[in-house]
């Protein structure tokens, strides 16, 4: 059965989209540690991180750190965070995590943004992925 993710990726759940490849997506997480809390993830369905094959994995870090960069620039922070959970969907992901404050890493508050915002933030960090 096709996992949350990979149903995002063939467009059966809607997402908002920052950046894609031939191998890779990446999309605002809906219910995001802080503004503009992003996840990338392969598009071929694999469960843990270190399943990945050698060559997929380094293209999954590179991917991440130009979405990253992207993020960098469209969301003023301290930095970008990066965390390897995978704990609630059975799809490797990694969380791109705009950081003010240590609190913003540990998965405890959420912030609210409307789908407005979302889109205007999605477009804005996909406008400089590159």
């Amino acid at each position: 059965m096709a996992t949350l993710f990979t149903k995002i990726i063939n467009g059966e759940i809607p997402s908002y989209k920052v950046a894609e490849t031939d191998d890779f997506y990446a999309f605002l997480d809906i219910n995001p540690n802080s503004k503009g809390h992003t996840l990338c993830i392969p598009k071929k369905e694999v469960n843990k991180i270190f399943d990945l094959d050698e060559t997929a994995y380094t293209a999954l870090m590179q991917f991440s750190r130009r979405v990253a960069l992207a993020l960098e620039k469209s969301v003023p922070c301290e930095r970008i965070g990066m965390s390897v959970i995978g704990l609630e969907v059975p799809h490797v992901h990694v969380h791109l995590i705009p950081l003010h404050t240590m609190e913003n890493a540990r998965f405890t508050h959420k912030e609210k943004l409307e789908p407005e915002e979302f889109e205007a933030l999605a477009y804005k960090i996909a406008s400089h992925f590159s």
